[in-house]
């Protein structure tokens, strides 16, 4: 799989979760991915202070990933 390949599966991966952060107010963006196999994301709103963020990056947004790119060995969430 292409680097190309692997953004637009990330991509479609975040598309799949984000419904799901936005309905409690909260959000995702992509910040970069690194060696094809680190991730780096943003979360935002609501989910910055949410007390289960790390729960939700690993648990949901990691997985989704994970089954759109299985290359992807790891999530991490850059905060401001």
């Amino acid at each position: 799989m292409t680097t190309e390949e692997i953004r637009l599966n990330v991509e479609k991966a975040l598309e799949e979760i984000r419904p799901f952060l936005q309905s409690d107010g909260g959000d995702i963006s992509l910040l970069s991915i690194e060696d094809d196999k680190i991730v780096k994301v943003q979360l935002q709103g609501a989910c910055v202070g949410c007390s289960v963020n790390q729960m939700t990056l690993k648990s949901g947004v990691e997985l989704t990933i994970k089954k759109w790119a299985p290359q992807i060995e790891q999530v991490i969430n850059i905060e401001d």
